[in-house]
């Protein structure tokens, strides 16, 4: 009972913005559907994902010195205020019958920046909620939550489009917004810390605190930067590839590319039931290297098997492994980085640690279908060896792409398991 009063002002805030993101979730698959089918093309959804994605990383930077600056409370309010703003906007062009294309591409390119900014505070805002000792229940319980999402946007999304179109999407989402709004605005007060409004220098020269903090904190920076190297190899695998892969091993059967989605999807919220129930890892640090490299085992294994069921068991098991390890470095950075800083390192860390996905998918895309696809199509002395462990037929590039992948990604983890670093961040 002690811990649900401890976490009370969390948990309720917790709740409502789960709601609110659960009709943002299917608001989204929504305008996928009516792009794609508009379109007609990969590449349209790819643009939608890009317009999506984009900007967060473009201001992530700056946007950390508002929320160390500002009031984390109105900072989360304007954000989501304009968010509903985009999405109103949507209906009445829908219902009008006006909606184009290029409307939701130029309204993803608002929410996402918008969404740099929310992001920052809501992280600090976190911290200030959550004593010290349920950093990692809070951020196991976050992780639930964006399973439960993962999982039901989807289906939900689909019923509400069969049975009531896209305007009731968009209603329900409005309705879940004004939902998480009026708790936020009426129910919660985030803590302010002491001196922050008063902060000297301008807003870039503040962003820049961020790099110096971590240029600072080797241990910091040494972990950012594993990180963004194992986002590049994991968009180069798994983590950006799977959809292709699967279609390509299955003749385009999505049926299969949708179970192997659902293993992904509760593996996550399998790992994020674990790590809300357990007790805090004492060597954090460590256990991020060490379930970084059991992640990028789960390549090998669907490169190497045609069979659905052992992808299926690959995604389960690396997902719940990924949360484990995405937990711990959340906990690490909320440990280690005085509150007053952490809008400004989060956001540092995040641009740094991201920067290397657009650069992954881009590749592996390339790679897939003008080098590693045509490769293993063409008979020669190496390819009549390597097709024995992933065949001669479509997506055997994408497999021996995800081998080189798991190969890579667990080198990289076990050569970054230096004692000096894990030291440092565990003590």
């Amino acid at each position: 009972m002690k811990n649900l009063k401890d976490l009370r002002s969390f948990l309720i805030l917790w709740s409502s913005q789960t709601v609110s993101q659960l009709g943002t979730a299917m608001t989204d698959y929504a305008l996928i559907i009516w792009v794609y089918g508009r379109k007609g093309t990969a590449s349209s959804i790819t643009l939608l994902t890009l317009c999506a994605f984009m900007p967060t990383i473009l201001f992530r930077f700056i946007a950390g010195a508002f929320a160390d600056r500002m009031d984390k409370k109105k900072i989360m309010l304007t954000a989501d205020t304009i968010a509903a703003c985009g999405t109103l906007l949507v209906l009445i062009l829908h219902s009008s019958s006006m909606l184009e294309v290029w409307h939701i591409y130029v309204i993803n390119l608002l929410l996402s920046f918008m969404n740099a900014f929310q992001e920052p505070a809501s992280f600090v805002a976190t911290s200030l909620l959550v004593p010290k000792e349920h950093y990692s229940r809070a951020s196991g319980l976050q992780g639930v939550s964006g399973s439960v999402i993962a999982i039901l946007a989807p289906a939900l999304g689909s019923i509400l489009l069969a049975f009531g179109g896209m305007n009731v999407v968009l209603i329900l989402d409005l309705i879940s917004f004004g939902i998480a709004f009026a708790v936020l605005l009426f129910f919660i007060k985030i803590p302010r810390i002491e001196g922050a409004e008063e902060q000297e220098g301008s807003i870039l020269k503040s962003s820049m605190d961020g790099l110096r903090y971590l240029r600072e904190h080797t241990a910091l920076l040494y972990l950012t930067i594993f990180i963004a190297a194992v986002n590049f190899f994991a968009k180069l695998g798994n983590d950006g590839m799977i959809s292709p892969f699967v279609l390509a091993r299955t003749g385009g059967d999505q049926r299969i590319l949708g179970i192997v989605k659902s293993a992904t999807a509760l593996g996550l919220l399998a790992g994020s039931i674990l790590m809300t129930v357990m007790k805090p890892a004492k060597k954090k640090a460590r256990l991020v290297f060490l379930t970084t490299a059991m992640v990028f085992s789960a390549n090998i294994f669907e490169g190497l098997f045609l069979s659905p069921v052992i992808w299926c068991i690959a995604e389960f098991v690396s997902y719940a492994i990924a949360v484990i390890m995405n937990v711990n470095l959340t906990t690490i950075m909320r440990e280690k980085v005085p509150i007053e800083m952490q809008g400004r390192v989060f956001s540092a860390q995040d641009t740094l640690k991201n920067c290397t996905i657009p650069l992954g998918l881009f590749l592996g895309g390339i790679l897939a279908d003008h080098v590693f696809e045509p490769f293993m199509r063409t008979s020669s002395p190496l390819q009549n060896a390597l097709s024995v462990l992933f065949g001669a037929e479509s997506g055997s590039g994408i497999a021996l792409i995800f081998f080189l992948v798991g190969i890579a990604g667990i080198t990289i983890s076990i050569a970054g398991l230096r004692k000096s670093v894990c030291e440092e961040l565990d003590g």
